[in-house]
């Protein structure tokens, strides 16, 4: 089986649509049914079920999918490490960010790549499905988000940055226009929250209860800083953001107030500790170096 076809099998094996696995790999549909047809011809059995509503895969699709997975994810890590090594790149750092990838954390990346030129330094948004999941999976080797990161697994590094708090309010909404609001005041209005978050680390980015122990209700559930900012735009919700926002939305129809009564989010390294390496220790001594900085 070549590789390209081993590829199509399995990304139409997670899509189960065959116009989906087509635009995902820049092929057309017919070079995906081609490239399935020869791998069934050649097994001897169905390896999907398809319907005009469905695609589904069979038992030996299953099977045949389970034992390519591991197989097809060794052979790219080889060939991405031959790759590298022709570029004389001896590992690669892949740093995840909560944050907004802000102009003003550059200076952190760009000191690494000047101090360790034989290591990649890739900076990539994750979302917020399950951050520490994903860093525990192997998906990132280090994460930068807000404090406190209180798990046994999980090493928190140096500071890089702390930012004060704004709400976000739609253009018209009762609290446009005021100087500040209060945290007390959340418990008036809808809010929203992410999948899979530990309840104090939530509580800490928005708490559960106002100071008088009234509840601030979440009503919707989001995995994207672009799906919050769609809902309080469309006056759904309001949401309270790090001031670093503001750097990429400027919209008319959003207002920003000052918030009184939550503190600011300290944002720092944090990776797994059985998996720290040189190239995590070298970049959490380029934070140190470099210090904090506030917006």
């Amino acid at each position: 089986m070549e590789l390209r076809d081993i590829e199509i099998f399995l990304v139409l094996a997670e899509e189960l649509h065959f116009g989906r696995t087509a635009a995902r790999l820049r092929v057309s549909p017919a070079r995906v049914s081609q490239a399935v047809k020869k791998q069934e011809r050649r097994i001897g059995a169905a390896l999907f079920e398809r319907t005009s509503r469905a695609v589904r895969l069979t038992e030996i699709g299953r099977q045949l999918r389970d034992d390519l997975q591991p197989i097809y994810g060794g052979l790219q890590d080889s060939l991405e490490r031959a790759r590298m090594a022709a570029r004389g790149v001896t590992s690669r750092l892949r740093v995840a960010m909560m944050p907004f990838n802000v102009t003003a954390m550059h200076h952190y990346w760009q000191a690494f790549r000047s101090r360790h030129p034989q290591w990649e330094l890739q900076i990539r948004p994750v979302p917020f499905l399950d951050p520490f999941g994903r860093l525990r999976a192997g998906d990132m080797d280090v994460l930068v988000t807000w404090l406190p990161v209180d798990e046994p697994d999980l090493t928190t590094g140096p500071v890089l940055c702390t930012d004060t708090r704004l709400l976000a309010v739609p253009a018209g909404h009762e609290l446009a226009g005021q100087s500040t609001v209060a945290v007390e005041d959340f418990a008036d209005f809808a809010h929203a929250t992410a999948p899979d978050m530990p309840d104090y680390w939530e509580d800490h980015y928005l708490p559960f209860h106002t100071p008088r122990g009234r509840t601030i209700e979440r009503s919707q559930i989001v995995t994207s800083p672009d799906e919050l900012i769609n809902l309080v735009t469309m006056g759904e919700i309001i949401h309270a953001f790090p001031s670093h926002v503001t750097q990429y939305w400027g919209m008319s129809n959003v207002g920003w107030i000052p918030v009184s009564g939550l503190p600011a989010l300290s944002y720092a390294l944090i990776w797994r500790t059985e998996a720290e390496s040189d190239p995590i220790r070298a970049l959490a001594d380029t934070v140190r170096d470099l210090g904090v900085f506030s917006f």
